[in-house]
């Protein structure tokens, strides 16, 4: 089954479907269950779109080697990002100031415009957590995985 899994084209196929359904699980979050993203989340999304053009191209005649090592870059870009992110969730390191609690200093003027002006949605809270993974930490775990099936697939392309 495995062999059959890690055929470079199936496995274009199968890490572009994968991809498109954690993008469609991320906007189901958003749209459907109200939970805004904050900038690492969005930032989480980009190489999982490219993934899912990276495998319509591979469809449309892109080499599956090709394909499959632009996916395995793609796929280590998300997951180091939801790294990173995991660990301003965990409080182990301080996040971008767009989106964390800090706040720089500056006239009372400069800082209430910031605030009217900074999105609500902090990157250093957790929104929601499943099985003690927050979306970030099982957006990582799952990219990861995305990223070794595809470099195993890469291995066995001509």
């Amino acid at each position: 089954m495995i062999a059959v899994l890690t055929k470079p084209r199936t496995a274009v196929i199968l890490c572009g479907a994968a991809s498109a359904a954690l993008l469609l699980a991320a906007l189901g979050f958003e749209y459907l269950g109200g939970l805004a993203p904050c900038k690492l989340c969005l930032w989480q999304r980009w190489p999982h779109a490219a993934v899912v053009v990276v495998s319509l191209m591979g469809l449309a005649g892109l080499r599956p080697a090709a394909a499959l090592s632009l996916i395995v870059l793609s796929a280590a870009l998300t997951a180091g990002i939801a790294g990173y992110h995991v660990g301003i969730e965990q409080q182990l390191w301080a996040g971008p100031a767009s989106c964390s609690s800090s706040l720089e200093g500056g006239s009372a003027a400069a800082l209430l415009d910031s605030l009217l002006a900074t999105p609500v949605v902090r990157c250093d809270e957790v929104a929601w957590s499943f099985a003690g993974l927050s979306m970030a930490g099982w957006n990582m775990v799952i990219s990861a995985g995305l990223a070794g099936f595809a470099f195993a697939a890469w291995r066995k392309s001509p």
